[in-house]
């Protein structure tokens, strides 16, 4: 069975389906990559527990940055929240984001509850 949570006319914040939470796509405010990756992350970090899941059970994790030069501020944040040993399968690439202001986009499976 296919449970969606948080559902709007567009999209749903998570869809749970056979043990897997799909996360939809988090976009922040902010100056910096940092600040913006921050944010993202802890958007996640409450989508995450509301499915039932934790960073420690993410599977796959797509990015997309506006600037590739951002990478380097973009792991800066990753890899201090990211817990050590539970890195998940990941994909950063460059892409135009919905606004011209969003330097990142951050798109999460995770294995739930």
């Amino acid at each position: 069975m296919i449970e969606r949570i948080d559902t709007g006319t567009r999209s749903s914040k998570i869809v749970k389906y056979n043990g897997v939470a799909y996360l939809t796509g988090q976009v922040a405010e902010g100056d910096t990559i940092q600040e913006q990756v921050r944010t993202c992350l802890d958007k996640i970090d409450t989508l995450l527990k509301q499915a039932g899941s934790s960073r420690e059970d993410m599977l796959r994790v797509t990015i997309w940055l506006a600037d590739m030069q951002d990478f380097d501020g973009l792991n800066e944040v990753w890899n201090a929240w990211v817990p050590a040993g539970h890195a998940p399968a990941r994909a950063c690439g460059e892409a135009k984001l919905a606004r011209p202001e969003l330097k990142v986009e951050f798109i999460v499976d995770a294995a739930c509850s």
